[in-house]
């Protein structure tokens, strides 16, 4: 029998994704002079903005994802078109 409570929320998911971004931005301001170093080398290192990029937006779009999820607040469904 289902409960009528719906999907349980991504609280830990949440909390777990908030603790890595907080750590990513601090460890990002706390080492900004070793990490412009290796930025501005060029050749392959010219694919690590790129990569700091992704891998910022990966976890901090989870983090801002289940935190709209856990607030109540879910995307709008399509209504399949009827002709």
């Amino acid at each position: 029998m289902g409960s009528g409570y719906g999907k349980k929320k991504p609280v830990g998911k949440m909390a777990i994704m908030g603790i890595v971004s907080i750590a990513l931005y601090a460890a990002m301001l706390l080492n900004q002079d070793i990490i412009n170093d290796y930025l501005g080398r060029g050749g392959l290192y010219a694919v690590l903005p790129i990569a700091i990029a992704f891998i910022f937006s990966f976890v901090h779009g989870s983090f801002t994802g289940d935190f709209w999820t856990v607030m109540g607040v879910e995307a709008a469904k399509k209504k399949k078109e009827v002709k």
